[in-house]
């Protein structure tokens, strides 16, 4: 399955699959990093996209956020991480990346990405490719994440260690305030 094509560095055409994971992260959890690890073994090059929405309010600063996926995943190799803002697609067509890789939890989830993987399609070609969420992450959510963090419940299984402490960090200042 090819993603793309890019210049090699002997500058001849190598057909080298590349594709992007897009979200907002905020934070990311073990359910993301999931989905993170098996597109690295789907695609030669992965792009963690993290989207800047200056119309929503996130917990997470861009900077802490970027900061939390290069932590963790630097046991892959082939992953790197940006950002972007506006449309996907617009981010797709400046990096010549054609292929968009999303996790599904639920069939909600599915009625939204689809309409999203055929506007992005009709809009510029990109390919979107889903991958079914692992069933122990089937209900995880950032949201639901925060929300029990919020309320000092354990979120140690939900998320990794870095951003656990970042939400207890967080949330406790907030408690103080």
């Amino acid at each position: 399955m090819a993603f793309g094509t890019v210049k090699s560095t002997n500058q001849q055409e190598a057909t080298v699959r590349t594709a992007v994971c897009p979200g907002s992260f905020d934070p990311v959890t073990n359910g993301h990093l999931d989905v993170f690890a098996r597109a690295s073994k789907m695609a030669d090059h992965v792009t963690i996209a993290v989207m800047v929405n200056q119309t929503k309010q996130s917990l997470f600063t861009l900077d802490e956020r970027l900061d939390f996926i290069r932590s963790c995943t630097t046991h892959l190799p082939n992953v790197t991480v940006d950002t972007f803002s506006g449309l996907l697609v617009d981010w797709c067509r400046g990096h010549e990346v054609r292929h968009v890789i999303k996790g599904l939890r639920a069939m909600s989830d599915f009625d939204y990405e689809l309409q999203m993987a055929q506007l992005n399609y009709d809009l510029a070609g990109v390919e979107t490719a889903f991958v079914s969420t692992n069933p122990q992450y089937s209900y995880l959510s950032s949201s639901m994440v925060k929300e029990v963090a919020q309320y000092g419940g354990d979120v140690s299984a939900l998320v990794p260690d870095v951003v656990r402490l970042a939400l207890q960090a967080r949330y406790s200042a907030s408690k103080e305030a």
